[in-house]
């Protein structure tokens, strides 16, 4: 970045007698030719015309700079689609109760409907059926092989016990496992024996993630298909800013750059994360995403945004700030102190931002030039030379 200035506001007696050193010093010797710039006639704010503390005069010499060179791309803000989840019902049912409504914020695990379904009913009857004939067997088994070894029964019975035992294990595994398909836990499982036949028939929805209620297709009393959406669950915490990227400028963009997000009244930075590896057809545009944090929700996804990426950075021998430079004559001028007041000089621009300007000619390194104040000068010259015209 330019180098820090020594902003100081000069009080008259301190720019009079920097002028006097200028004028003393403008006998003995010539000046560089990077000073040899000058406008077509010589124009001159007076030093008696400066109200220096009204202008907020400030000098500073000339000297290098770096230069952060970026670009801007369109973009928008997403939903982050790692922290984003459907809730769906993998069984039909008929809707008894629903618990959350749209904005809604849930924690993971949270209630947020009840199903009353049939066919739920049917598979956890089948599990109980499955334990029922389990223990039957295995009943059957430890009395089959306490006569075998007693002499009593014989070798068929008590292998026809084994394999009848093997069989209700599997039947029961089979059974736990379409429970545990639709979400259900072991323990949950294995307490349905405790549970009233009531509640046989009874699914409940619950929250996959933290986050909040994005979307709800799903109202009490009516009937919900299996694998049908009924909530989208969102968690804003996070969100993902995509940027469409140019095509000219994708070889610039990787993973790691830093970015400035602006929105309609905030901007945050952030890094890219991803570049997309295609470019799409359409638009011929890739994608750079953002992963930005999101603690109070002012990202709201569907909001477009900008993203200024940095692609480059130049040091130069001078740089002044972009208020320095002022525009006469259809040509770029700094103001640099002279014995008699403040002129305009000629300057060839090299590079510039929006904050920053390198010069290529001009302006010599150590040179005093106004870095404050540029434009009051300029205006106060326009304003002698309008005087002027008139008086012809």
């Amino acid at each position: 970045m330019w180098m820090s200035y020594r902003t100081h506001a000069l009080s008259l007696l301190s720019v009079g007698l920097l002028l006097t050193a200028i004028g003393c010093q403008s006998g003995d010797a010539d000046p560089p030719p990077a000073t040899e710039v000058e406008a077509d006639h010589v124009e001159v704010v007076r030093l008696e015309q400066v109200d220096l503390e009204d202008f907020a005069i400030v000098i500073d010499t000339a000297g290098p700079g770096t230069l952060t060179f970026t670009k801007t791309f369109p973009g928008e803000v997403r939903v982050n689609e790692d922290r984003f989840a459907h809730v769906v019902p993998r069984l039909p049912g008929i809707v008894r109760t629903v618990y959350v409504t749209l904005g809604d914020h849930v924690e993971a695990g949270q209630l947020m409907a009840v199903l009353e379904s049939r066919e739920l009913a049917e598979l956890k009857a089948n599990y109980l059926d499955a334990l029922a004939r389990l223990e039957l067997a295995r009943a059957t088994y430890e009395r089959e092989a306490r006569l075998y070894r007693e002499k009593v029964s014989s070798e068929q019975e008590y292998l026809e016990a084994r394999q009848a035992l093997a069989e209700a294990e599997i039947a029961l595994r089979s059974a736990m496992q379409k429970l545990m398909a639709l979400g259900f836990s072991q323990r949950y499982i294995e307490s349905l024996p405790d549970q009233p036949d009531s509640l046989l028939r009874v699914y409940q929805l619950r929250a996959p993630i933290r986050g909040t209620v994005v979307a709800k297709h799903i109202v009490q009393g009516e009937a919900v298909e299996a694998f049908t959406t009924v909530f989208t669950v969102a968690d804003l915490s996070t969100v993902w800013v995509d940027l469409s990227i140019y095509q000219q400028d994708l070889a610039r963009i990787h993973e790691g750059q830093r970015v400035t997000i602006v929105g309609l009244d905030h901007q945050e930075e952030g890094i890219i994360s991803y570049v997309q590896p295609l470019v799409e057809e359409d638009r011929r545009t890739g994608l750079a995403r953002v992963v930005l944090p999101n603690p109070h929700g002012r990202w709201k996804p569907g909001l477009f945004v900008t993203g200024q990426i940095m692609i480059g950075q130049q040091t130069y021998a001078v740089v002044v700030p972009r208020a320095a430079i002022q525009t006469m004559d259809d040509h770029p001028v700094v103001f640099v102190p002279t014995p008699e007041g403040f002129m305009p000089r000629r300057v060839q621009l090299a590079a510039e931002t929006d904050s920053l300007v390198a010069l290529a000619d001009g302006l010599a390194p150590g040179e005093p030039f106004v870095v404050q104040g540029a434009f009051t000068l300029k205006a106060e010259l326009e304003k002698e030379e309008i005087g002027e015209g008139h008086a012809h």
